[in-house]
């Protein structure tokens, strides 16, 4: 492995449903809203960067209420050279880490929900995120 995690830790963490007409609109139908995932990375030190992987939930239909939900959880990761090759530290940082700390990150998120009432939240185990890699790259 060419790198290894020195830190996690939740960053940042936004959990706010506005009112109760919103509450009950989202428990009734969670599934018009969908999970967006995001990466973003800081070079911290020569060979530390510090990888941000966030997920927020936002509606897939017009009229329905918005709701802050937002969990930024911070990868601090240890590169093991600095002569690594760009294309080698991006996937390093959109697909491996992301990889190695969804669980971690789900299990945050499916928690926040199942403690503020909501049952029924269905945020999927795995991503792919070499796929999403993919995508992103042939765009």
């Amino acid at each position: 492995m060419n790198y290894k995690i020195i830190g996690k830790y939740i960053k940042e963490l936004n959990f706010k449903i506005p009112n109760p007409k919103t509450f009950f609109l989202l428990a009734k139908d969670i599934s018009n809203y969908k999970i967006n995932i995001e990466i973003k990375s800081n070079q911290v030190k020569e060979n530390i960067i510090e990888v941000l992987t966030s997920l927020n939930l936002s509606p897939t239909k017009q009229g329905f209420e918005k709701i802050n939900t937002n969990i930024i959880f911070a990868t601090i990761v240890e590169l093991s050279n600095s002569k690594m090759e760009k294309k080698e530290i991006e996937k390093i940082i959109l697909i491996d880490v992301p990889s190695q700390i969804y669980s971690d990150l789900r299990n945050i998120f499916v928690y926040l929900f199942e403690n503020s009432g909501f049952k029924d939240v269905k945020i999927n185990e795995k991503v792919d995120f070499e796929k999403l890699y993919k995508m992103r790259n042939s765009q």
